[in-house]
């Protein structure tokens, strides 16, 4: 997580040079994270010398001013910035397995999670790979306040024991003050529970909102498919329309006859269905045009107003010297007779746009006399040629809201510098007043938001469309394997604070994953090209029976599960086995290892006899399988690992894309 867009790639900074954009890390002594403790001691002796502050709250604080206060986020941070330690693995496929580990850390502890940890280290020195990563450091962590039952599984026992040892760990939590290691204890004893947060991020409550009268917008541009960021848009302003009993207005912004598509108007339309938006007037802001052009023509005739044909280059030098135009002087009745000329279309008219008088000397540049009218000839999709002149977003945008009845336009933190330009439109045309509130922009790492680029991944067939799975628009993140519900949570988690911070992934994949547990259903997957067989001994008749999909919800129906003589195992597990060793075959029975069949270092085949009558489970090592019987092949699945689409972080503006 990176929040300050200036930095660079963190793949070309050293751990050194991170120091400098990281302004420190505090743990909570009250409720501390040793995870992240053990994560810093490891890094410091890899890396360089990273100073630890206890206090109140654990938080990661940067030099820009941004903060991050969600632990398995800071873990995450300090393992990716530092990859000279290898807390991530040294493949995609360790790096996926190290956040399903820092994912397990997060859940509430109870002893059946020691079962799943002590079936998943059988034969292991450490979670992932072949060394200490940040899988390791994080369950140690969250084990550390629960070592007494750790003892009861032989392998976690093992494991810890080994972690344990380790000077660096040793170093670690010799750091942390007793009283954080009593809190750290007590709280994961159960002795000392700390108020249960409440899953939703906090929504600020509207200045001046009046239960029954709020209305509030969603303007989307219909030039691409909606994303993630505005999918926190519109739920942000369906939050509000539900609280507070009023009104939400669905308004497509097509000022811009060039960017407006038919087909992305109606796909818009269908992921606010799809989310289950329900906005009470549907508008356009081509509806008000001939009013905006009324509104045009008074800022003229009251002289706030000018029209100027300077090239756009060097408008832009002029603006940014804070020198005023040429032009602003020039009287009403010849600015009158340009805007009309604007209007026909003309070859004189397309020279000109109109500008607004404002403070060519602010030091606000929203308000150097903006560019509020400008000459397109192209048709547009809903009024055909009927206008060859169309208003800017921020000259229309106030007018529209007025009339329309908006009493709070929600906006993200990018229009901070237009606010005063929204308000100044608003007084010089007598307009409603429109209270703005300002919440933060949803922006996710490793990702590309802005649709002119995710236009340009289109085109240039980089991928398969708008709806890619790599993608964050709406349609792209639920063909992934995102939920509705999932997204809905995520979303509201995030409140309306305006806060910028940049998310991780993992997040939204962590939520998603509360969502469909409960009824997903279980099937059996091994790789084909590891898989190995296991050949059982004596009379085994090939048989099936009908299993539950779901161990804890008989709603979710039943499958068909075939037993045989042969059975295919996952070639990792087949790998750690040695002669001799007790098994257990997930939902059938308990096995011993009679016999191992190696190609070098390689394991062939195994045999084995079945322990019908073993009903001891705790010691044995558990394993899944799928029966090869004739005729009942297993479908062959395809999985597909899909990676970010840009390698850095966080994209700049001065970054060539």
């Amino acid at each position: 997580v990176l929040l300050q867009r200036s930095v660079p790639s963190l793949e070309r900074l050293s751990w050194s040079e991170l120091i400098n954009i990281m302004a420190q890390v505090t743990v909570s002594k009250k409720n501390p994270c040793l995870a992240i403790v053990l994560a810093l001691q490891y890094a410091k002796n890899k890396c360089a010398d990273i100073s630890l502050q206890w206090g109140d709250t654990t938080v990661l604080s940067l030099s820009s001013g941004g903060k991050v206060s969600e632990e398995s986020t800071i873990l995450r941070y300090i393992a990716r910035s530092c990859p000279e330690c290898g807390l991530y693995g040294g493949s995609f496929l360790d790096s996926a397995q190290v956040d399903q580990w820092v994912d397990f850390s997060q859940r509430k502890f109870h002893p059946g999670l020691l079962k799943e940890l002590d079936t998943a280290l059988v034969g292991r020195t450490f979670l992932v790979g072949h060394g200490i990563t940040l899988a390791d450091l994080a369950i140690f962590g969250f084990l550390h306040g629960n070592r007494a039952q750790v003892i009861k599984f032989t392998d976690v026992q093992r494991w810890f024991a080994s972690l344990s040892a380790q000077a660096l760990l040793k170093a670690a939590l010799s750091s942390v003050p007793q009283q954080a290691t009593a809190a750290a204890t007590a709280a994961a004893s159960g002795k000392k529970k700390e108020p249960k947060k409440d899953e939703g991020g906090k929504f600020i409550e509207l200045p001046g909102a009046k239960m029954g009268e709020v209305v509030v917008r969603f303007p989307p541009e219909a030039s691409g498919y909606l994303h993630i960021g505005h999918a926190k848009a519109a739920l942000l302003n369906q939050y509000y329309q539900l609280n507070y009993k009023g009104k939400l207005v669905m308004r497509f912004d097509d000022t811009n006859p060039a960017k407006e598509d038919e087909h992305f108007e109606q796909v818009i339309l269908d992921d606010v269905k799809l989310l289950n938006i329900k906005p009470d007037i549907f508008t356009c802001t081509s509806d008000h045009f001939d009013v905006i052009l009324d509104y045009a023509r008074k800022l003229i005739k009251d002289g706030l107003a000018f029209c100027d044909d300077t090239e756009a280059e060097e408008m832009k030098k002029v603006r940014e010297r804070k020198e005023a135009s040429k032009y602003r002087e020039t009287g009403v009745e010849e600015n009158l007779k340009r805007f009309a000329e604007m209007e026909t279309g003309s070859t004189e008219g397309q020279r000109w746009c109109l500008r607004a008088k404002m403070d060519y000397k602010s030091d606000n540049g929203c308000l150097r006399d903006p560019t509020i009218y400008r000459c397109r000839s192209e048709p547009h999709v809903k009024t055909g040629t009927k206008y060859k002149v169309y208003p800017t977003y921020d000259f229309a945008c106030p007018i529209v809201d007025s009339r329309e009845g908006v009493t709070h336009a929600l906006r993200t933190t990018e229009y901070h510098d237009r606010d005063d330009q929204y308000e100044w439109f608003l007084q010089k045309l007598e307009l409603r007043h429109v209270n703005v509130w300002e919440y933060s922009r949803l922006t996710m790492v490793s990702t590309v938001m802005s649709k002119r680029k995710l236009k340009w991944f289109v085109e240039d067939g980089r991928v398969d469309g708008w709806d890619d799975p790599r993608f964050p628009t709406v349609r792209g993140i639920l063909r992934r394997g995102l939920t509705v519900d999932g997204l809905k949570q995520f979303i509201i988690s995030q409140g309306s604070s305006r806060a910028n911070v940049h998310m991780e992934w993992d997040k939204i994949w962590a939520v998603n994953r509360r969502v469909i547990d409960p009824v997903a259903p279980r099937y059996t997957a091994l790789l084909q090209k590891d898989a190995v067989s296991l050949v059982l001994e004596g009379d085994v008749e090939t048989h099936s029976k009908s299993m539950p999909r779901h161990p804890k919800n008989a709603d979710v129906g039943e499958k068909t599960v075939w037993f045989s003589k042969r059975l295919f195992l996952e070639g990792a597990d087949a790998a750690a086995l040695k002669e001799g060793d007790r098994i257990t075959l997930i939902n059938w029975c308990n096995a011993q290892i009679t016999g191992i069949t190696k190609n070098g270092a390689t394991v062939t085949e195994l045999s084995a006899k079945l322990l019908p009558d073993d009903k001891n489970f705790k010691d044995t090592v558990k394993v899944t399988w799928l029966a090869d019987v004739a005729g009942q092949t297993p479908p062959m699945t395809v999985c597909t690992y899909f990676d970010n689409l840009i390698t850095k972080e966080v994209l700049t503006k001065d970054d060539n894309f």
